[in-house]
């Protein structure tokens, strides 16, 4: 039951460390021209909690991305450099880097030795 108990905290744990990255993504890119005082405010936030270098908060950027085995340059380059795209932009950029996952995923099944099984069939 203990063990049970770990990985259900482990688990949600990596949850929650899940839901702050989507939500800094998301207050990223609906407030990046924010109009108003609280637009602005919220991309900010979001801004500063992804360029900060801070590892003292367990909920700081380094630390989610650790908990989910990212490396945090790479989002940073992922959050912040897909917003001078724009929203076709980064489309385009999705849809480049799943073309990519599936030409590694296509090259590796194809470099799989098949076994083949040979049947003797009684004549």
């Amino acid at each position: 039951m203990k063990a049970n108990h770990i990985h259900n905290y482990e688990t949600s744990q990596r949850e929650l460390a899940a839901g702050v990255l989507k939500q800094a993504e998301q207050d990223l890119r609906r407030f990046h021209d924010g109009a108003s005082p609280i637009e602005r405010e919220l991309y900010l936030d979001a801004y500063r909690w992804v360029m900060s270098d801070d590892y003292s908060w367990p909920f700081s950027f380094f630390n989610v991305c650790q908990s989910l085995n990212l490396v945090p340059e790479n989002v940073r380059q992922d959050l912040i450099g897909d917003l001078s795209l724009g929203t076709f932009g980064r489309w385009v950029r999705h849809c480049a880097r799943v073309v990519q996952r599936l030409q590694i995923l296509l090259t590796s099944v194809r470099r799989t030795p098949r076994r083949v099984k040979v049947v003797n069939r009684p004549a």
